[in-house]
């Protein structure tokens, strides 16, 4: 997508995006806070993994994004229309709905797990979101231990 040099758009508007930030918002400072209280260690925004997930686990492979509602398509398909400047909304948004599938392909062949958390549901139910990580977490361990098992003892064909 290429991006307009200027933008049409008016000095509130000018300010009120100004203001968004990209990293460390709200929601996933929250969720990054709740998973170190439970003893969880992690890298923000991390730049060797696709996508630089917001939190990645990354002892247990797990890349967590915690995605903006208007950012990341949320009931797209549902929304009202944008008022302005809406052909440039459309191809952005449908673009980072894309890169997210992306990134999420190629963090899943490079085995990790990949959690994706709306921005509302973190700042409503903090604690359903830690234990969707925890039992990520779990089942990860889990798998691992079922390998080392299968590998020690030659397999289910013995």
């Amino acid at each position: 997508m290429k991006h307009p040099k200027q933008y049409d758009t008016t000095p509130a508007v000018s300010r009120r995006m100004g203001r968004v930030r990209l990293k460390r918002g709200e929601a996933e400072t929250m969720l990054a806070k709740a998973l170190w209280r439970r003893g969880y260690r992690y890298r923000l925004n991390h730049k060797a993994l696709p996508g630089s997930p917001d939190i990645a686990l990354t002892k247990h492979k797990i890349a967590i994004f915690v995605d903006g509602e208007f950012w990341h398509g949320y009931n797209w398909l549902y929304k009202k229309k944008v008022k302005s400047n809406p052909d440039y909304w459309r191809e952005k948004i449908q673009e980072n709905m894309a890169r997210d599938i992306r990134d999420g392909q190629r963090l899943a062949a490079m085995n990790w797990t990949v959690l994706r958390f709306w921005e509302r549901e973190v700042k409503r139910d903090l604690d359903k979101c830690v234990q969707t990580v925890e039992a990520a977490v779990f089942e990860g361990m889990l798998q691992r231990h079922e390998e080392r098992c299968g590998r020690l003892s030659g397999g289910p064909d013995q």
